[in-house]
């Protein structure tokens, strides 16, 4: 097996332990490479290195127009690279191909759209009195960490670190140790397209280590992290000590709200695909169907039947579904189907896990229908992270609005109906980050802001939003003497 080495200063290091841990292909349960096991030493070098090239010259004084370009370079070299990244990423996080190479794809319109922007970050002037000029700027935090999970490995370290680049900000990043293989890559596409040695930095190793180290670093100006709910508190608690601010996207459990009088077929598809995709594994996935009563066994049934079509197998033969991503992953939404039996949910479909053949060696879920479900449930409050849909019905739009906002989360939200009034009125009623309308966009494109209500984060990324957490504004007044 390969042994990849860690990215510091522009160079390919061990560890400073010398120690390594092993990845594994979720598809056959085998091991694909050798992995760096950063800890806090190696975190601290990367800092080091982050601070210096933030100090220096060489990525100071780059024109904005000039770190645009560079962002237009890495996205050029992401798609001309796209066939090895979108193998390597199925091979690491277990998706079906066609997903890798939407995510390949949307890493390069990260680079792409925020390359595009980084000239035109500006400031204000504002009327004070006539003998005063005061202007804001948008200066760079700093160094900035960057705390990446496991299911969007390329698409989210890219989501954080093109918008701070184009505010010339230095960075550290931390993939998860499940999935570390394309944010390595990363960093070699960033130093090919022209970033100076230290400006990006990747340590791979595992969350209580490296990640921890990275987020209670007192060096940091800024942290990005995606991931769980107990986790970003931990985050949160770690950056509180330094006093650093921290964007969190966390957890979500959100709804398809689909009423009587919606195309049924084509909501249907949306919400099969808005769980299947990535396995369930997604902060986004619409993992609750509140679905309104008169129509809900005829909606169930267009459900169940577009699930049992579902290809299942490994990533690289591009199934619908392919494999989860660790077998600790797998045994955790397997206890879930303890969890139903507790409840007495009624099993429409699914509910175990799928062996035999090429795939008795893999981390493989049969998609999952639950019906009869409380709405206080577990199954009905707690993310599973799997392709497992709850079914809750309701009689009216506020007891679809109340129902939807009845978690501790607020991601997304999807509307499915014919009634515009009734669709806006649900969309404003909703406590949730983003809100789609006849569609479910999973998180949306990357013009599109991003994050969450209540215990689903706080700030927002993607779209120009994303620069207001990459930048701090600076005020200055200047008296005109006659």
């Amino acid at each position: 097996m390969e042994t990849k080495q860690i990215f510091i200063d522009g160079k390919w290091v061990n560890s400073v332990s010398g120690e390594t841990f092993v990845t594994v292909d979720p598809a056959n349960g085998e091991p694909t490479a050798w992995i760096q096991r950063g800890n806090q030493e190696d975190i601290n070098r990367a800092v080091k290195a982050a601070r210096n090239a933030f100090e220096q010259d060489a990525w100071r004084d780059i024109l904005p127009a000039e770190r645009g370009r560079i962002l237009l370079r890495m996205a050029q070299l992401i798609r001309e690279k796209k066939d090895d990244l979108a193998k390597l990423e199925t091979r690491d996080a277990g998706k079906p191909l066609s997903q890798s190479y939407a995510d390949v794809e949307v890493a390069a319109r990260y680079c792409e759209y925020y390359g595009g922007v980084a000239d035109k970050i500006l400031g204000e002037t504002i009327p004070v009195r006539p003998d005063i000029l005061d202007y804001t700027i948008r200066e760079p935090m700093g160094v900035t960490a960057h705390i990446v999970p496991w299911n969007y490995p390329i698409q989210i370290a890219t989501r954080s670190l093109a918008p701070a680049l184009a505010t010339g900000n230095t960075a550290v990043i931390k993939p998860a140790e499940d999935t570390p293989l394309t944010a390595l890559c990363l960093a070699e596409i960033a130093q090919e397209a022209g970033v100076p040695d230290g400006v990006v930095n990747v340590v791979t190793g595992f969350g209580q280590e490296a990640g921890a180290a990275l987020a209670k670093h007192p060096d940091i100006d800024q942290i990005t992290f995606t991931g769980s709910v107990p986790t970003g508190i931990a985050v949160m608690k770690m950056a509180a000590e330094n006093v650093k601010p921290i964007t969190l996207e966390l957890g979500g459990k959100s709804p398809n709200i689909v009423f009587a009088d919606a195309d049924l077929s084509e909501a249907a598809d949306w919400v099969v695909r808005s769980i299947i995709q990535n396995g369930g594994q997604t902060c986004s996935a619409g993992s609750r169907l509140l679905v309104e009563k008169s129509v809900e066994k005829q909606f169930v049934e267009l459900i169940v039947e577009r699930m049992k079509r579902l290809r299942i197998g490994p990533g690289l033969e591009d199934p619908d579904l392919a494999a989860i991503v660790s077998e600790k992953q797998l045994n955790r939404i397997e206890s879930y189907m303890q969890v139903a039996r507790d409840e007495n949910v009624t099993t429409v479909t699914g509910g175990y896990r799928v062996t035999g053949g090429s795939l008795s060696k893999g981390y493989f879920f049969a998609p999952t229908v639950f019906s009869n479900v409380r709405p206080d449930s577990r199954l009905a409050q707690e993310e599973v992270f799997g392709p497992v849909l709850v079914v809750i019905p309701f009689e009216s739009v506020q007891e679809a609005v109340s129902l939807a906002n009845h978690t501790e989360y607020g991601l997304v939200t999807a509307v499915w109906t014919t009634d515009i009034n009734k669709a806006h009125f649900v969309a404003s009623r909703v406590r949730s980050g983003q809100v789609f309308i006849n569609n479910y966009g999973a998180g949306g494109g990357i013009e599109m802001p991003f994050g969450g209500y209540k215990k689903s984060g706080f700030g927002r990324e993607k779209g120009l939003e994303a620069l207001k957490h990459y930048t701090q504004l600076k005020n200055i007044a200047l008296r005109i003497k006659p």
